[in-house]
This record gives structure tokens, C-alpha cells and sequence, in this order.
């Protein structure tokens, strides 16, 4: 049977799991202790039961090691995202059960895994424990956590993400119709163009499939995918990985066919998906620059807060022959911004009413065809 390479790099991991521990201290932990913990929305595909291990000492995280937790103070996060979504307020002493991850975030943290259980920050209310290495201004310094250990197996080995991902997967010849949210940067609209989009998809009467690509651990976006009546949503964490940010782009494409793979299995009619931050964001950059995101998207809708944003970012976008068929985001609430965008860029600007209403499929169709026929005669 042959193996993709979401599968080897799974295995690989896995090997070095079992190498990275030098002197760990392995003792049993009680089913009773992990109930009462509270596990994030990066933890939810891991079934706690068969973590009956703590594995503390000299050990080296990785990403995707679930770990076990004590809130020490609390600071810009204060309460943690629960796998079904609740938003639960944290007390100092509180246990949580949390992934490792970096993360890439200009608005909130930029975090990066340490390299042994010394006291590090829960850097995303998603789940994240990192090193918080940088923040935005207007942020309040990152609560404070003390890992007590590694979730072990039955095996006394690390629990991972990567253990509990879907199975790698790619999709078939054909895909449905597929269009990307991409953006000027974190903040710019994506998600929220993504889900008015379903919205009006789903109003035309089509089954619709949804899936983030890229970013940090956490539930929002994909629970108001739902909300606007997607019929299945997924994101990175399904596929594995805790957050995407250091990630190789070999891993990115295999995130992006397992997840459209999952999606066209499931029936549905056409494809929204999402690529987290901006266009200069190292992974986000790589994985749109890829043969395998061109081949896989038909058309991309551009977020963005300002008109110079958009224009810059359209350019970009058709100087690595990437297909846009509109722009949305954050400078739809201005008139005199969409005036000026549509002026600098000649697409059209869809605010929240257009993207939602049951026409939308069909005024992308047409705006395909027309970007096609230029391809075509070369212009």
C-alpha cells in the first residue's frame, strides 16, 4: 500500500516522539483528574480516556503534544474555548488541557514552542501553550500556565494530534466548485466573508462543504461556518496539526487534499475555504504560491480593510496567476472605500447583503467564465 506523505510525516513523528524523551518521569494519572481539567478545542479529537500517563522530567515538546496544565495567573486570555464551544471563565490553580503550538498572530501573540516544561503562556484561548515572545500593544501580557506533563498513552508514550487526525486522503479528478477567503492580513474580513458566502450558497439551495486551512487552534470560525448552515466544516486541527504556523508547505498541501478530499466525500456542492492572515505571512505565502492551492481553487475572494490593501493585494495575487473574482471584507462599510477599490482594482465589491444573497452562486460562475476567457486571449 502506498503511503502519502501526510501518512510518512505522521509516522516520522511518531518515531521521534519515543526519542525526544531523555530522562522522563512516567506515572499514572487518574481518569477522575482529566475529567475535571478543563480540555480545549485543540484537544477535542483525543479521547482522554486512553491518556492514562503524565510524563514530566526532562522532556522536549512538540507541536501537537497534548500537555497538562496549572493556571498560574491570568492575563489577556481568562477564559479557554472548550471542545463544544464554551467559552469557560479560568481560576488561578485550575488545570487545562492544552496543545503545544507556535503561533502567528500581529493582533494578539506570537508564540513559539519551548524546548523542555518550563512555565511558557496559554498564547490562544483555542488551546495553545507557547512561549509568548512578542505581543500586539494593545494586548494585556499572556496568562501564565505551569505544564505538570505530557498526557501519555497506555504505552507511557506523548498523546498527539497528529494520532487522532483524519485519515490522509486525496481528492478525486474533479472537485466541486471551490472558492478561497484570503486577505490583507489577520482581522481583514476573512471568515466573515467565508461565512456570508455559505450563506448564500446554502440559500441557493446547495449542500456546501467548508474548511480553514491555515492559522491557530480555535473554534469561532468554524462554529459561524455552521451558523451559516454549511452542511460539514473542518479545519487544520482535523487534520492534525495544533496550529499551522512553522509548518512545511509539504504538510500545507497535504492539509489542503485531506480536507477537500473529506469535504467531496461528503456530497457536497461546492467547496468555501479559508486561509489564514495576510499574503506576506511565510505559510500563508507558500501554501497560495503552491501548484497544488491553484489546482485546487477555482476562484478567490480578496478581504481587505482599506482600497490600497486591496489593490496591492489583487496584484499580488494576479502576478502569481491567481484568480479573483471579487473583493469583500472590512472596507464593504464604507461607501466611499468601495467607490475607491472597485475604481483602483476594476472587480466588483460584494459587501455582506450581495455575498448572502441566493444569485451569489451564479454571479461567481459568470465572473469565472469572464476571468477564463481573458486568461485565454492572453490579457
Amino acid at each position: 500500500m502506498k503511503l502519502n506523505r501526510s501518512k510518512l510525516a505522521t509516522i516520522a513523528k511518531k518515531e521521534q516522539l519515543e526519542k525526544r524523551t531523555t530522562q522522563p518521569s512516567v506515572s499514572p494519572i487518574e481518569a477522575k483528574r482529566l475529567l475535571r481539567a478543563k480540555a480545549a478545542y485543540t484537544t477535542r479529537r483525543i479521547p482522554l480516556r486512553e491518556a492514562g500517563y503524565l510524563i514530566s522530567g526532562e522532556v522536549v515538546p512538540a507541536p501537537g503534544d497534548l500537555v497538562l496544565a496549572r493556571v498560574d495567573r491570568l492575563g489577556q486570555h481568562k477564559r479557554i474555548e472548550l471542545g463544544n464551544g464554551r467559552r469557560a471563565p479560568l481560576f488561578p490553580g485550575d488545570e487545562i488541557i492544552l496543545c503545544y503550538g507556535h503561533r502567528y498572530a500581529p493582533d494578539q501573540f506570537e508564540g513559539e514552542i519551548p524546548n523542555s516544561l518550563e512555565p511558557c503562556h496559554l498564547v490562544a484561548a483555542g488551546g495553545i501553550a507557547a512561549c509568548a515572545i512578542s505581543k500586539h500593544t494593545s494586548r494585556r501580557a499572556a496568562t501564565r500556565i505551569t505544564p505538570l506533563g505530557l498526557l501519555g498513552d497506555a504505552r507511557g508514550r506523548p498523546v498527539n494530534l497528529a494520532d487522532h487526525a483524519l485519515e490522509p486522503a486525496s481528492p478525486e479528478a474533479t472537485l466541486p466548485m471551490t472558492i478561497a477567503a484570503v486577505g490583507t492580513s489577520m482581522n481583514a474580513g476573512k471568515t466573515t466573508t467565508a461565512a456570508y458566502l455559505i450563506k448564500g450558497l446554502v440559500n441557493a439551495g446547495l449542500k456546501v462543504g467548508a474548511a480553514k486551512l491555515t492559522g491557530t487552534g480555535a473554534g469561532g470560525d468554524s462554529w459561524l461556518m455552521i451558523d451559516a448552515g454549511a452542511d460539514l466544516v473542518l479545519d487544520f486541527t482535523d487534520a492534525g496539526y495544533a496550529s499551522t504556523h512553522r509548518v512545511a508547505l509539504s504538510e500545507l498541501e497535504d492539509i489542503v487534499t485531506t480536507l477537500t478530499a473529506h469535504l467531496q466525500r461528503a456530497g457536497v456542492d461546492v467547496m468555501v475555504l479559508e486561509v489564514a492572515d495576510g499574503l506576506f505571512q511565510e505559510e500563508t505565502s507558500a501554501l497560495l504560491c503552491s501548484p497544488v492551492f491553484r489546482q485546487t481553487v477555482n476562484g478567490i475572494i480578496f478581504a481587505a480593510g482599506d482600497a490600497m490593501g486591496a489593490a496591492t493585494g489583487v496584484n499580488w495575487l494576479y502576478d502569481h496567476d491567481l484568480p479573483v473574482v471579487a473583493i469583500s471584507g472590512r472596507l464593504t462599510g464604507a461607501p466611499l472605500v468601495v467607490r475607491e477599490t472597485q475604481g483602483a482594482t476594476g472587480l466588483p465589491v460584494m459587501g455582506l447583503e450581495q455575498l448572502s444573497d441566493p444569485g451569489i452562486a451564479e454571479t461567481i460562475r459568470q465572473h469565472l467564465e469572464i476571468h477564463l476567457h481573458s486568461r485565454q486571449a492572453g490579457c
